[in-house]
C-alpha cells in the first residue's frame, strides 16, 4: 500500500500549507487581540486607581487643611498663613506619594503583545524548517 503523502501532489501540499498558514495567522491575530485587551483593561484599572488617589488626596487635603489650620491657629497660636502653609505642604507630599505609586504601576504595563509576537516568530521558524 502506498503512503498517503506519496499520493498528494505538490499543488495539494502547497494548498494545504496555505490553508494552515492562514488559520495560524488568524489564531495569532486573535491571541494578540486578547492580549492587548487584557493589557488595556489593566491600564484602565491603573488609571482609575491613579485618578481615585488624586481625588482622595484632594478631598483629604481640603478637609484636613481646614481642621488642622484652625487647630494650629487658635490653641497653638500660629499665624493663619503659617498654619495653612505647614498643613498644605504635608498634604501635598502625601498626595504626591499616592500619585507616584499609581504612575509606577501604570509604567509596569507592557502594551506590546509579547506572547503573540513570540508565537508568530516560532510559527515562521517552523514553516521555514518544514519547507521541502
Amino acid at each position: 500500500m502506498r503512503d498517503l503523502r506519496e499520493e498528494r501532489t505538490l499543488g495539494q501540499l502547497f494548498g494545504q500549507l496555505s490553508e494552515d498558514v492562514g488559520l495560524l495567522v488568524r489564531q495569532e491575530a486573535q491571541l494578540a487581540k486578547a492580549e492587548m485587551q487584557a493589557k488595556l483593561s489593566r491600564s484602565i484599572t491603573d488609571l482609575v486607581s491613579l485618578a481615585a488617589g488624586g481625588i482622595v488626596a484632594l478631598i483629604g487635603a481640603l478637609a484636613l487643611t481646614a481642621a488642622i489650620v484652625l487647630l494650629l491657629v487658635h490653641p497653638v497660636g500660629l499665624d493663619p498663613w503659617l498654619a495653612a502653609l505647614l498643613v498644605g505642604g504635608i498634604l501635598a507630599i502625601a498626595g504626591f506619594v499616592m500619585l507616584r505609586g499609581g504612575l509606577r504601576d501604570l509604567k509596569r504595563v507592557d502594551p506590546a503583545p509579547r506572547r503573540a509576537v513570540e508565537n508568530i516568530k516560532e510559527d515562521i521558524q517552523m514553516m521555514k524548517e518544514r519547507r521541502p
